[in-house]
């Protein structure tokens, strides 16, 4: 199938633009998840988001399921998260001081969390992850940390090493500049695999420091842990005294209010939270029971600080977003939405003979476009490896067919798909039909060489 371009008038606008930042940014891009180069185009500039819908700088209208990559559960430019964001703004936007922003919020993710939870706030998954790694190191005197083949937690030096996201979309599943005596401190599991997780704690569990984990993968798509899986891992980490880390950047508040841990009732020892406690704004957090979160400084000797940490702004966008998420059918609505999604996209993958497996998680999901002609009945991806496998050409195909229908999906096989509260029915049988046509064109280019 081979790689389409775009119509040049349909988005002359956004080619302009993307010219001009080739010559600016590198790849023309701030991050490498906005890049259109992993399906064969230039990216599409937004000019404004409202509700469900983005429109570009070339007035394409579009039904957005990016979402900013999760935050945006309300939606773009929700009115109350507006008027929060207004009304701080009045007062100003950084201080370089303690905020009551932050004393509500901590309390908003504490109570959710349980344990009587205290929170330090950053400004990203990132830092929220490379914070808890050194909490972890601090507080145990161990060096080892363990990860899953697949699992990105940011851009931290020792965790980059098999990540997903856009790591692995773009062929760089570990990075040069990072240097070898990093990463020899980071040992890899395969996600789902009990057997191969108990040999790793019998060869090394004295020496591991924590085991961090995507308790739901979502940066190779989205890929669910077997029954039992995270249980067996606490126990392995309590039996060794390590500690168990969720990376919940991307589930926290999206899948459950208390996120994934609350869904499997298997609690972490440290949570790393952001995308929806900021509402969209740049935030991280990392969480954990007071006598692990005391080893921080000031509290503690284990140093971590941020000029911008607990920003104003993100504070009030983040505690108005949860708020619109204390509805009493707020979760209920988004869990409807995503198995419309779910069922419509399956039923038109079987109506087109496309083989493709839809996985969710709560409003969050991933069509797996199958490597086999004739996958096997009920045929999932449960790991790294089966993630690669999938077929990304034609994802490619089937991408650019639902761009230029009005709908904006991640460039990438390897991403979540997210659902928000104002996402409408009508809105999820639009993207479901235009996915059926997409997917013909799909079977029809299975043909050609």
């Amino acid at each position: 199938m081979a790689t389409q371009k775009k119509s040049d008038n349909r988005y002359k606008k956004s080619q302009q633009l993307f010219e001009r930042a080739l010559q600016l940014m590198p790849g023309g891009v701030s991050s490498p998840v906005r890049s259109f180069k992993s399906v064969g185009l230039g990216p599409v500039f937004i000019k404004s988001g409202q509700g469900a819908y983005l429109t570009d700088v070339d007035g394409n209208s579009y039904i957005d399921l990016v979402m900013s990559y999760g935050p945006l559960i309300a939606g773009h430019a929700h009115p109350a998260v507006r008027a929060a964001m207004a009304k701080q703004m009045s007062r100003g936007t950084s201080f370089g001081c303690c905020t009551p922003g932050e004393v509500d919020l901590a309390q908003m993710i504490s109570d959710a969390m349980g344990s009587n939870s205290k929170v330090r706030f950053v400004n990203s998954g990132t830092e929220a992850v490379m914070s808890a790694i050194r909490l972890a190191r601090g507080a145990t005197g161990r060096r080892l940390i363990v990860k899953i083949a697949g699992g990105y937690h940011g851009h931290v030096d020792a965790l980059l090493v098999q990540a997903g996201s856009g790591a692995t979309t773009h062929g760089t599943p570990s990075s040069p500049g990072i240097p070898a005596g990093v990463v020899e401190n980071t040992l890899l599991m395969v996600f789902n695999d009990v057997a191969a997780a108990r040999e790793q704690f019998k060869v090394h569990g004295w020496e591991i420091a924590a085991l961090i984990i995507e308790p739901v993968l979502g940066n190779i798509g989205v890929v669910n842990p077997a029954a039992g899986y995270l249980a067996e891992l606490r126990r392995l980490c309590d039996q060794y005294g390590a500690f168990l880390i969720f990376d919940e950047v991307m589930t926290g508040f999206r899948v459950a209010w208390g996120g994934v841990q609350s869904q499997e009732a298997v609690r972490p020892d440290i949570t790393c939270m952001g995308k929806i406690i900021g509402g969209g704004l740049p935030v991280g957090a990392y969480v954990a029971r007071p006598a692990l979160m005391d080893h921080i400084s000031p509290a503690g000797s284990i140093y971590q600080a941020g000029t911008l940490s607990g920003n104003p702004l993100a504070m009030a966008a983040g505690a108005a977003t949860l708020r619109l998420l204390q509805a009493p059918q707020a979760y209920s609505q988004l869990e409807l939405l995503g198995q419309r999604l779910q069922e419509g996209l399956v039923s038109a993958a079987a109506e087109t003979g496309v083989p493709l497996a839809v996985q969710r998680r709560g409003s969050m999901l991933t069509p797996f476009f199958l490597p086999s002609a004739a996958p096997a009945a009920g045929q999932s991806i449960n790991n790294y490896a089966q993630a690669l496998s999938c077929n990304t050409r034609a994802y490619a195909v089937f991408f650019k067919q639902m761009l230029d229908a009005g709908v904006m999906l991640p460039p990438s096989q390897f991403e979540a798909w997210f659902v928000s509260l104002v996402h409408t029915s009508a809105d999820i049988d639009s993207i479901v039909e235009k996915a059926r046509a997409a997917l013909a064109v799909v079977k029809a280019g299975m043909g050609q060489k």
